[in-house]
């Protein structure tokens, strides 16, 4: 079974990693603008990769690739620089970049919040707050209606675990705190309550008939044996251990099963379950590595495996598991909103980018993901991380993770060896897989 002929071969990108213009037209600052020694080098995300200002070359590039989507993120710190204000500037970005889109024949896919949280928000508390759902709402409401009337796909949220989890609980991400973990599911309440408000406004109120998901950090258990018991030993390692909970089950139980996860059971009430499940269309994963490393630290031997720049482990097989278990639990449409690998790529003397790590990556990845098509899950797209090379949060701008690689002195754009290759894969619409 091919991939079906409108598969949504796409690349994705967020606000604060590409756009720069961090204090420009009205915006105000996000708590990543205002990171500081928390990021390497001394490096900030200010101007990062000038998409703000060079979106029309920057679709062109897209639309060379052949992309048939584009995921971006909304900056919620663009469109309510403060309370109870929208800014019309970033209105009218995020229409002209739309258009730019819709006139290439790409399709958009809006995430709606990719970490980069209003400061004024975070002043007034943040996720720490009730107050945060209502202000989400409120900016969800704006750009709804504004923008749905070109935009079908929308993406609540990108990987709650990270601005829960990484941000309030280990200090890892902005704002960068250290809370307890009962301190925390108070957070995630309000994440969730947030999202579940959104899904119904969308859906209530879009122009153009919604498909509402969310975008998870998701992990997967690569079977230690294919035969029923290693199946069902995986996915209660992906979803019911503490690390399958933390990264799947605390977050799509109640969305999707209208459950709490054991961590959350004190926490949520039926009321709050009922506002939190409001049906989705789809589930975004994002795919980097397995939890094999971290679950079977003896049997698995990360020490013998393909790493990333930033020492992630490369096993292509984590893909074709994360969708596949994702669709025996929760039996929705699957969309792969981010899979990609980090490299030190450089312009070689001929001017070109000669990545073929990440050729050989894109090609064992996607054979994955054919796999689960030919099994007959559906799978709506694959979304690669990144369109183009970007500021990696507290990283810097050191690893690489786009299709086209981005001079930041002078902002020069060169397709890289495998933005070629990916086009061909999407010309062929994944027949040479």
């Amino acid at each position: 079974m091919p991939f079906p002929n409108n598969f949504l071969w796409g690349a994705a990108s967020a606000a604060a990693q590409i756009e720069g213009a961090w204090d420009e037209d009205g915006k105000c600052p996000s708590i990543w603008d205002v990171a500081g020694e928390h990021i390497k080098n001394g490096q900030d995300c200010h101007i990062a990769c000038d998409h703000y200002h060079l979106y029309k070359e920057d679709v062109e590039l897209m639309k060379t690739l052949g992309l048939k989507s584009y995921r971006f993120s909304i900056s919620w710190p663009r469109i309510m620089p403060e309370k109870g204000k929208v800014n019309p500037k970033g209105i009218a970005f995020y229409k002209n970049l739309i258009a730019e889109l819709k006139n290439a024949g790409i399709e958009p896919l809006v995430t709606l919040y990719h970490w980069d949280m209003p400061l004024w928000v975070h002043q007034e508390g943040g996720w720490k707050s009730p107050k945060i759902i209502d202000y989400y709402f409120e900016y969800v409401k704006a750009v709804v209606e504004s923008l749905s009337g070109d935009v079908r796909y929308w993406m609540t949220f990108n990987e709650p675990q990270i601005f829960i989890l990484a941000a309030y609980m280990l200090g890892a991400s902005a704002p960068f705190q250290h809370e307890s973990m009962t301190a925390v599911t108070d957070h995630l309440r309000h994440m969730l309550l947030a999202h579940g408000r959104a899904v119904r406004l969308i859906r209530e109120t879009a122009t153009l008939t919604p498909v509402i998901g969310i975008a998870m950090a998701s992990g997967a258990y690569i079977p230690d044996s294919q035969d029923e018991a290693g199946l069902l030993d995986a996915a209660q390692k992906s979803f019911e251990t503490s690390v399958g909970e933390f990264g799947n089950s605390l977050f799509m139980d109640p969305i999707v099963l209208s459950l709490a996860s054991p961590m959350l059971r004190s926490k949520l009430s039926a009321e709050d379950l009922k506002i939190i499940s409001e049906p989705i269309d789809l589930i975004g994963v994002n795919v980097y590595q397995p939890s094999n490393p971290i679950l079977d630290k003896e049997g698995y031997h990360a020490d013998d495996r393909p790493k990333t720049m930033l020492d992630w482990v490369i096993d292509s097989r984590c893909l074709y598991w994360t969708i596949r278990q994702y669709y025996e639990r929760y039996h929705l449409p699957i969309m792969v909103t981010e899979n990609g690998m980090a490299n030190p790529d450089i312009v070689g003397s001929d001017g070109q980018v000669h990545d073929g790590i990440r050729v050989q990556f894109l090609d064992d990845f996607l054979s994955g993901m054919k796999r689960a098509v030919e099994e007959g899950i559906p799978v709506l797209g694959y979304q690669h991380w990144a369109v183009m090379d970007n500021f990696e949060w507290c990283e810097g701008y050191g690893p690489r993770f786009g299709l086209i690689h981005v001079d930041y002195d002078t902002q020069k754009r060169t397709i890289k060896d495998s933005g070629w290759h990916y086009a061909e894969i999407i010309r062929t619409n994944g027949n040479k897989l």
